[in-house]
């Protein structure tokens, strides 16, 4: 409990200061004592609560849900299609995310910038999401490809990390649907998740007093460094 405890607090702090990480972080570390999929089921309510709690407190929670909902019907899509994945071998496709993440933050940090064309954001939105939930199935993880396409729709600091917290919420809901229905959504298990939202919380509401005393441009970089030791992380963890 203690492990549990001390991973989630350090999660929600990384969640508040770059707006994503929580089920990385904790599903990272927590994969040294217990398997991915019981991993994955700890981090259910924890991860709702708080991605609830960033896109309903933002500034631009209507015109996101009018702006983001086929992508947000994609990733449910994907989640679907991938139902099963993270019981059987993760490794490859945890390496694949590391690598992924790695990538694109170093594209990130050497200041190249990707912009979606209005025209095309219509027809890649669904497949951004379908794509975003295919990789939740496999690694519990919702960050690619989800953060670099909203990152290239040009949003403003407090929208992009409101309009993360709308796709996390979503990919958590799809995502603990699945494992309910695989059996490994008990209870018993939601009872430790519900106990693990105390230090997140706390880490989040410690995180966010960071990110709200840093400029656009140092929040920029701490959203790629972030982004690049997950992917680290993720990389290294498959590799042992």
């Amino acid at each position: 409990m203690l492990a549990i405890a001390t991973t989630f607090l350090l999660a929600g702090f990384v969640k508040g200061v770059i707006g994503l990480g929580l089920p990385t972080v904790a599903i990272g570390l927590l994969g040294l004592i217990m398997a991915p999929a019981q991993a994955a089921a700890l981090i259910v309510i924890p991860s709702l609560v708080t991605n609830v709690w960033q896109f309903a407190a933002g500034p631009r929670l209507v015109p996101l849900l009018r702006r983001l909902w086929m992508m947000m019907l994609g990733v449910c899509a994907g989640v679907a299609a991938g139902a099963g994945i993270l019981t059987g071998d993760t490794t490859r496709a945890t390496a694949a995310l590391g690598f992924a993440l790695i990538l694109y933050a170093a594209v990130g940090l050497a200041s190249v910038r990707i912009r979606v064309p209005e025209g095309l954001e219509r027809w890649l939105s669904p497949a951004m999401g379908a794509a975003t939930g295919l990789v939740t199935a496999a690694t519990g993880v919702f960050v690619i490809p989800a953060v670099p396409y909203l990152q290239a729709l040009a949003l403003e600091k407090d929208e992009l990390v409101q309009a993360l917290g709308l796709s996390f919420t979503v990919s958590t809901l799809a995502l603990a649907a699945v494992l309910a229905g695989e059996g490994l959504f008990r209870f018993s298990v939601a009872g430790t998740s519900v106990l693990a939202l105390v230090p997140a919380a706390a880490g989040m509401l410690l995180g966010q007093q960071v990110r709200n005393r840093i400029r656009p441009a140092v929040f920029r970089s701490c959203l790629f460094i972030g982004l690049l030791v997950l992917g680290l992380h993720l990389v290294l963890r498959s590799l042992t």
